[in-house]
């Protein structure tokens, strides 16, 4: 398919509706406890790692004194397995008083003080999935009011424990009831991860209008191979995932494992390329303590987090499948920029992979060429030759832009809409930290 069709294709989805509550216009970033540190309450003998208060406090002084706030990774988020087994005598929810003695209020005071947000979460089953209370139909109502109170940020809003009668209710109910506090809190909901994803039991159309951000598919583990199914998933679907995907909406892969134990740098380089390309929010699961400096350059890349934020929100797509086990992904950007990833499935060597632009869809003229992971320049035309050189399980990703300006206006003709919006983001000014 040419780019021109291809950007057509894509700006389709700038049409559709998406939650009007004004926060998460760009993929959400920040931190996430669960992939990491999972459900350890065992604060007595693991102190340092366990699911308390000191924890999140821990990582925000992190994200607030080592640059990670200023790059955009503002949420902290607690996950499953910190409340209370009981909730308090008005039927609320309440913090473990041992491991949260001061209470979630003012774990959000403290957030909000160093410039982050805070995210919580909870479950729409009679049960979170680690046996906590969860939230049941009679209890959305005071929750979302209970989480305002606090000065909550997001919502995490899982669903073990429910069926899908009590989803198709549950999900939209909690919505409107986050809205009517008054209060912006972006919604994240696990409702497609529990129907598989996929229409016609998932109805994409809908979700964006009740939900910032939905798990697709299921929890990322800290390996390669859980990284390439969740991969492999999304390119498969990319046909159905792309429309649902915008600003305020955001399908999300799960988080980012780099930094932990499972993955090489290469591995680790190519998660963050393959987010940045989906438009993924990017909650980081790690330990930023003790996180190793060469994690840190990659989680930190200005570049891929400029192509992550990009405020067009269009989901890229997988546009080359070799059999050489060579892949290419291409995402259209603001000011007719685009982001290029080639990717090695390949476990053996280093594989050298020759094409051109025009063969990648590019239309006639002179591009430069951004290295994201090697800050390398060059200037290409349509029709030269060149050879990248991947890495086994690596990435080369480039950012692409045409010296001479192009209007592109005609390929976003359509609705009204369409066309506002796209002049609106013409005139914006890029996130990018050259």
């Amino acid at each position: 398919m040419h780019l021109a069709a291809l950007l057509f294709a894509s700006a389709l989805s700038v049409g559709t509706l998406a939650l009007d509550n004004g926060v998460m216009r760009t993929p959400p970033m920040g931190w996430l406890a669960w992939e990491r540190f999972r459900c350890d309450i065992n604060c007595e003998n693991d102190p340092k790692n366990c699911i308390s208060e000191n924890l999140f406090i821990d990582m925000a002084d992190r994200l607030a004194e080592d640059g990670w706030r200023e790059l955009g990774y503002v949420y902290v988020n607690i996950d499953d397995c910190w409340s209370s087994m009981e909730r308090d005598a008005k039927g609320r929810l309440q913090a473990d008083p041992k491991r949260f003695p001061g209470g979630i209020h003012k774990l959000a005071r403290y957030m909000h003080d160093r410039g982050l947000k805070l995210g919580i979460y909870g479950d729409m089953g009679t049960h979170t999935c680690g046996g906590y209370p969860g939230t049941t139909l009679d209890k959305i109502q005071i929750d979302a009011q209970t989480f305002a109170d606090w000065e909550v940020d997001m919502f995490k809003f899982d669903g073990c424990y429910s069926n899908a009668t009590e989803q198709e209710k549950g999900y939209p109910l909690m919505s409107k009831a986050l809205n009517a506090t008054g209060r912006p809190i972006g919604y994240s909901c696990s409702w497609p991860a529990y129907q598989g994803g996929l229409p016609p039991k998932v109805n994409y159309t809908l979700l964006g209008q009740i939900c910032n951000l939905w798990r697709n598919y299921g929890d990322i583990q800290d390996s390669w191979d859980s990284v390439l199914n969740i991969v492999d998933w999304f390119f498969e679907n990319q046909d159905v995932l792309i429309p649902a995907a915008g600003p305020g909406r955001w399908n999300d892969p799960d988080m980012l494992v780099v930094g932990d134990f499972g993955l090489s740098m290469d591995q680790s380089r190519s998660q963050m390329a393959l987010w940045a390309i989906m438009a993924a929010p990017l909650f980081m699961s790690n330990d930023l303590r003790t996180i190793s400096s060469g994690a840190r350059t990659i989680l930190q890349n200005k570049m891929a987090i400029s192509i992550n934020q990009d405020p067009m929100g269009i989901q890229g797509r997988r546009i080359v499948k070799e059999k050489t086990g060579i892949e290419v992904f291409w995402r259209p950007l603001l000011k007719n920029a685009s982001a290029l990833v080639f990717f090695s499935r390949r476990n053996d060597m280093p594989y050298r992979y020759q094409t051109n632009l025009g063969k990648l869809n590019y239309t006639f003229g002179s591009y430069k060429i951004f290295d994201v992971f090697t800050d390398k320049t060059m200037t290409l035309k349509d029709t030269t030759d060149f050879v990248v050189s991947v890495n086994p399980t690596g990435v080369v990703m480039w950012y692409v832009s045409a010296p001479a300006k192009r209007n592109l206006r005609q390929f976003y003709r359509g609705s009204e809409f369409q066309q506002s919006a796209y002049e609106d983001q013409e005139n914006a000014i890029p996130r990018v930290f050259l």
